[in-house]
């Protein structure tokens, strides 16, 4: 369920975040398409707390530092280590693909940290970006983090429906992939661990040479 009133203030944010300009309230009802006394509304409020203010008189609107300072004290315990980004950016640069650390928020799972691909052809991600949980590789992984009775707990709440072809659409599809998931990552530690040992004897064998 989306909160309209709260889900306007955030937008309005990421209108000023893509024009990086001001914008006067008519500028902005039309961009969204709102009445215009819900636009004014809206703006008087947030001007009166701070959060808005007019650079010139009667040129528009744009974001106070507030915003800036009030991110800045919410970052400064950000639960995430910092060098958790140092990993996913070499973990992009090594595969060339779009890396990302990804957190579980309720039946949805939400990017936290995004390093995309420089290919042409790559997956698109974004900060804030939300996925449901069971339809995708990186939320499977998180279910994977759970016990039975958490992902049990999970799967009531989710509404399943068909994103893709791919798309898990029951609890004993998406049981089912997590188990393919466990194998496939059992069958590759497997490989990787004969082809060390293989590697090792080998350096073993031209030492006693």
């Amino acid at each position: 369920m989306i909160v309209r009133q709260a889900a306007n203030v955030l937008e309005i944010m990421e209108f000023f975040a893509q024009t990086r300009k001001p914008a006067t309230l008519a500028e902005i009802a039309d961009h969204f398409g709102w009445p215009r006394s819900s636009t004014f509304n809206l703006l008087a409020t947030l001007s009166e707390k701070g959060y808005l203010y007019e650079p010139r008189p009667r040129a528009g609107f744009y974001p106070t530092p507030r915003w800036l300072a009030m991110a800045r004290m919410i970052s400064e315990v950000e639960p995430l280590p910092p060098w958790t980004h140092t990993l996913v950016t070499d973990l992009s640069a090594e595969t060339g693909e779009t890396a990302s650390i990804v957190a579980p928020a309720g039946v949805m799972a939400v990017f936290i940290d995004v390093v995309e691909s420089k290919a042409a052809i790559r997956y698109f991600a974004t900060i804030g970006h939300r996925v449901p949980i069971h339809a995708t590789a990186s939320g499977r992984a998180l279910l994977l983090q759970y016990s039975q009775e958490e992902r049990d707990s999970v799967y009531r709440k989710i509404e399943f429906k068909q994103y893709g072809p791919s798309t898990p659409i029951s609890i004993e599809a998406v049981e089912t992939e997590l188990r393919n998931r466990c194998r496939s990552a059992i069958a590759d530690f497997r490989l990787s661990s004969r082809a060390l040992s293989s590697g090792s004897a080998r350096r073993s064998g031209k030492s006693r040479r």
